[in-house]
């Protein structure tokens, strides 16, 4: 990285889940754990809840194998610096970068995560409106629920919670009051270890009206976040159930209206398990980060 003088950011985020996106199609930028982590600071860095890492699939090992399907990779990374398989919300960002950039127009694409391939459908109205935010519909996969009983701790309350995996793991705990949740400082503690052996991403959840629920949420690597699109798709698959709705017996869609601290999302579960989640995505800078700076976090 020593031969780039320049290197290009922007800043976006998704329902207020914010983003330091870092455009490198070749992958030749070297991003190590305490470099992100840097990046993301919010204090001595650009600050973000993660890292939206630009790739062209066949330029990322970890993506070749699923070039032939998506261009582009999504190689996200948690605020602390780690690797995260998928983000709803950065899904919807990264999309929006790339249209933003002229790599895709508006329409379907497909974008490639650890996740796996990700459908997108980038809205119309967000050209048409020359707005810098326009909605955008991620196909999010469908969900699994392991079997076997969690609970969730804050202080002296537990909770049941529903184990829901989206391609990553969360915890869903239905409440009472989202104050309950406590400051969300430290990872919440749940049992048993065994359930979630690489850490969890925690929702607590109160009800606001018909299929329509509000969140707040502990990602793993980031601490509270603003919004978390596959913890809002967890959410909307946990409340289904609760509910006893599974359009996968009722052969009919589920919508729920998910409300987050820094917005809304809508998820809808198909009779055949795909979700697709849609919301917002919003680019509000640009700028370049000084090399020799970062350079400091890659040695």
């Amino acid at each position: 990285m020593s031969t780039r003088t320049r290197i290009a950011f922007l800043k976006g985020h998704g329902t207020e889940n914010d983003f330091v996106i870092v455009p490198d199609p070749e992958n030749s930028i070297d991003l190590p754990p305490a470099a992100v982590a840097a990046l993301c600071d919010r204090r001595a860095g650009i600050g973000g809840d993660g890292l939206l890492h630009v790739v062209r699939s066949a330029a990322h090992p970890e993506a070749q194998h699923m070039a032939a399907e998506a261009e582009w990779f999504m190689d996200y990374r948690n605020g602390d610096g780690s690797i995260a398989e998928m983000c709803g919300n950065g899904v919807r960002v990264f999309a929006h970068y790339l249209q933003r950039a002229g790599h895709v127009a508006e329409g379907d694409l497909a974008v490639a995560t650890r996740g796996g391939v990700k459908s997108v459908h980038i809205a119309k109205t967000a050209s048409d409106s020359g707005s810098a935010a326009g909605d955008i519909t991620v196909g999010m996969g469908r969900a699994r629920l392991p079997e076997g009983d969690v609970t969730v701790t804050v202080g002296e309350r537990s909770w049941p919670a529903r184990n829901v995996n989206m391609g990553n793991p969360h915890a869903v705990a239905f409440v009472d009051d989202l104050a309950h949740a406590g400051n969300l400082y430290e990872p919440p503690p749940f049992s048993p270890a065994s359930a979630y052996p690489d850490g969890v991403n925690v929702e607590f959840v109160v009800d606001r009206g018909p299929r329509h629920v509000a969140l707040r949420v502990y990602e793993r690597g980031a601490g509270e976040t603003r919004s978390c699109g596959t913890g809002a798709c967890a959410v909307a698959v946990a409340a289904a159930r609760r509910d006893g709705a599974d359009p996968a017996v009722t052969g009919s869609p589920v919508t729920y209206t998910v409300d987050v601290p820094g917005g809304t999302l809508v998820i809808t579960e198909q009779p055949d398990g795909e979700i697709e989640m849609t919301g917002p995505a919003v680019i509000v800078a640009e700028g370049e980060i000084d090399s020799e700076w970062l350079e400091t976090f890659v040695r």
